[in-house]
């Protein structure tokens, strides 16, 4: 259908635009984000007791009103850990992504744009990283830096950083090869012109759809170094930490593992939902 029959089309009075399709998946996975950074920011909105003090005589009890998530073996309230964990485990997952995105990014432009030995001495060095698993990659550069959130955080940004750098590179050598490229070249432009005004916002949209499915990642791994007792150490409320510690009472506190594990599934999950759109996928 040409221009004109489509205006002409929509000045008719029976014809209507079709309406958006609503998606309470997409709607609720933003809530899910929202609520995690809501909790992360301002904590003493969600709950007013202390994520590190007991309550003497309230040791191990189950979900209950006052207690909504039970209590831990200390006596410490579990839905005010979670909501105080959210801090640490965001935090640490963002400084990862932004580390992975950053690094990452960076090297596949120069790859994609450079070509030749350039591009191939960067993405050898990719694959290198890529053949070792991210979890073992991670333990490695934890061990070498020490343990923490902070270093955490960056272990698992340095794993990320090959999985952006072959997604960016890839992006770059398809819009290279694009006509208005080409015509950006032939008009005079520099190679850091085209490369900055062009081919970097053209390449950004899938590595920022792919940095919020690696948000989640990131997550579920600080939580594995912390589960396996390499990450943040105690008191500190992080969420793979509080999983770690009721590992061992599941048969009379199961709350003490599930909850906080549940909590660790919806971030993660939301995570992957907004990626999906970001990427300009359907569901």
């Amino acid at each position: 259908m040409s221009l004109v029959d489509y205006s002409t089309m929509r000045r008719k009075p029976g014809l209507r635009r079709p309406a958006l399709r609503v998606q309470p998946t997409l709607w609720l996975a933003w809530l899910v984000i929202l609520l995690a950074l809501l909790a992360a920011l301002a904590p003493q909105w969600f709950t007013a007791y202390s994520a590190t003090e007991g309550i003497a005589g309230a040791q191990r009890l189950a979900p209950q009103a006052g207690h909504w998530l039970g209590t831990d073996q200390l006596g410490r309230d579990l839905f005010a850990r979670i909501v105080y964990g959210a801090a640490p485990s965001l935090s640490a997952a963002l400084i990862a992504v932004a580390m992975g995105l950053s690094i990452g990014t960076a090297l596949g432009l120069l790859a994609g744009a450079a070509a030749g030995k350039t591009d191939a001495l960067i993405m050898r060095g990719v694959d290198v990283l890529l053949s070792i698993p991210a979890l073992l990659l991670s333990l490695s550069i934890l061990i070498l830096l020490g343990f923490g959130t902070l270093h955490a955080a960056l272990a698992v940004g340095a794993a990320s950083v090959a999985s952006f750098a072959r997604l960016a590179r890839g992006e770059v050598v398809r819009i290279r090869r694009s006509d208005y490229v080409e015509a950006a070249y032939g008009s005079g432009g520099t190679f850091f012109s085209v490369l900055w005004r062009h081919i970097l916002p053209n390449a950004l949209t899938p590595v920022i759809a792919f940095a919020a499915l690696q948000f989640g990642q990131a997550i579920l791994a600080l939580a594995t170094l912390s589960f396996l007792g390499y990450g943040t150490p105690p008191p500190s409320p992080e969420w793979g930490l509080l999983i770690a510690e009721g590992r061992n009472s599941l048969s009379t506190a199961w709350w003490l593992t599930t909850l906080p594990g549940l909590t660790v599934i919806a971030v993660v999950l939301a995570a992957n939902r907004i990626s999906v759109q970001l990427a300009g996928g359907r569901r």
